[in-house]
């Protein structure tokens, strides 16, 4: 990462890397982004190929009108307005996390902070949007993840699809037995009980396009990768936020009982309501500072599919683009002392005086993640619910080295120590 902010302060924000016949263009200037995810928008698309083995056709590896197609009915159900009605399904995730780390706090065992964090995210997944219990071992499916997000275990996969030979894995193909998991995930959800049979879910919704005949576009494999799209992508960030986050907290104890101290002041005692997450600006600010310093997207990635220019460069069609969010968010061009924690920037009457563009953790545009609020929201809650009653001591190195693969991970992983609080 170091190398390549180098190279954009001295290359003016946009220089390429050839990559055997592929040229691909890393993009931090703000001009630049702007031009490629919203004025001609139209003109890159999204490149996941990566990806595509877990996630298939779903609407984040796809493009153009079919994206269109597929967004457009799930959009509802990522509406502030709707949140509410998640909220109590989210608490109870938040409370049942709760519970099982006062028994991690009572043997004192050491835990990875990571794979807690996935477990919750997905277990609010799965109850908001899909009206169920989480039907599966967290644990197994967070290693799973940790497998595939390591892209260095891709090249095999990539060999055997394109030669027919995935129906058998060696052990050794940590990536391939990853996308076997993932594709028993989807039958999983919708096999096990309903909870309390809520007619409007994201799930029924995608079952119910599935049998309009004038919406041939959601096949039943739609629906799968739907569904796996959002175990994957829609837990992943929330995850990754609340680890960063908690390791952050672990050098600054000051800022932990600013958010103790705002919880106690805008909820007391009692549990905190839908509406009270929203009057936490501190706690709020904290995760915003926290995706500015590790957005888990640290790149995001374009395919040229017409001529164009960009920083006197001539792009092709074909061309690969990496707008890099991390970098932008480093940058001291947009941003004052950009390495240094500071939440402040993030208070109500600040935000205002940010440069348009310079903060991107949900990407911009059109292709703006869907579910980016719903995971603020989250991370909120999770963040005042667990420090009111643990304090979370981190046996990691310091600093902790980044690992920037499909997300951007702390390489070795967070090991933390639970203790619970009287």
């Amino acid at each position: 990462m170091e190398i390549l902010m180098r190279m954009s302060e001295r290359r003016g924000g946009c220089f390429p890397i050839t990559l055997k016949s592929e040229k691909i263009y890393f993009l931090s200037d703000l001009e630049h982004i702007r031009h490629v995810l919203v004025d001609k928008v139209d003109d890159y698309e999204k490149y996941f190929e990566g990806l595509k083995p877990i996630f298939g056709k779903a609407m984040i590896t796809i493009d153009g009108a079919l994206w269109q197609k597929i967004r457009k009915p799930q959009q509802p159900f990522f509406h502030p307005k709707v949140y509410e009605e998640y909220y109590p399904h989210l608490m109870t995730a938040v409370k049942t996390k709760i519970t099982q780390w006062s028994d991690l706090a009572a043997s004192g065992e050491e835990v990875e902070i990571l794979e807690q964090t996935w477990s919750l995210a997905a277990d609010m997944a799965c109850r908001a949007l899909f009206d169920r219990e989480m039907p599966f071992n967290p644990q197994a499916v967070f290693g799973a993840v940790k497998a595939y997000t390591d892209t260095a275990n891709h090249k095999n996969i990539r060999a055997k699809k394109m030669s027919g030979e995935m129906s058998e894995v060696g052990d050794e193909e940590a990536a391939a037995e990853a996308i076997s998991a993932w594709l028993s995930l989807p039958d999983a959800v919708i096999g096990a009980k309903p909870l309390s049979y809520r007619n409007q879910t994201l799930l029924k919704m995608l079952q119910r396009a599935e049998a309009d005949p004038e919406a041939p576009e959601f096949d039943h494999q739609q629906v799968l990768d739907e569904i796996k799209q959002y175990l994957w992508a829609g837990t992943e960030t929330t995850a990754l936020t609340l680890g960063w986050i908690f390791y952050l907290l672990s050098q600054h104890p000051e800022v932990t009982e600013k958010i103790r101290r705002e919880g106690e002041e805008v909820y007391g005692d009692r549990e905190p309501r839908c509406e009270d997450i929203q009057k936490m600006t501190y706690t709020r600010a904290v995760m915003l500072e926290t995706l500015r310093l590790y957005p888990p997207a640290w790149a995001l990635m374009r395919t040229a599919t017409q001529e164009d220019e960009i920083g006197g460069h001539k792009i092709k069609p074909g061309d690969k683009i990496v707008l890099s969010p991390y970098m932008v968010h480093h940058n001291p061009k947009y941003w004052n002392d950009p390495e240094t924690f500071d939440p402040n920037r993030f208070l109500p009457g600040r935000i205002k005086q940010r440069v348009k563009y310079s903060y991107l953790p949900f990407g911009a545009g059109k292709r703006f993640c869907l579910g980016g609020q719903l995971s603020q929201l989250e991370t909120v809650l999770a963040l005042t619910m667990l420090l009111r009653r643990y304090r979370l001591e981190y046996l990691g190195d310091v600093p902790v080295k980044i690992s920037p693969t499909v997300m951007l991970t702390p390489k070795g992983g967070f090991p933390f120590r639970l203790h619970a609080l009287s």
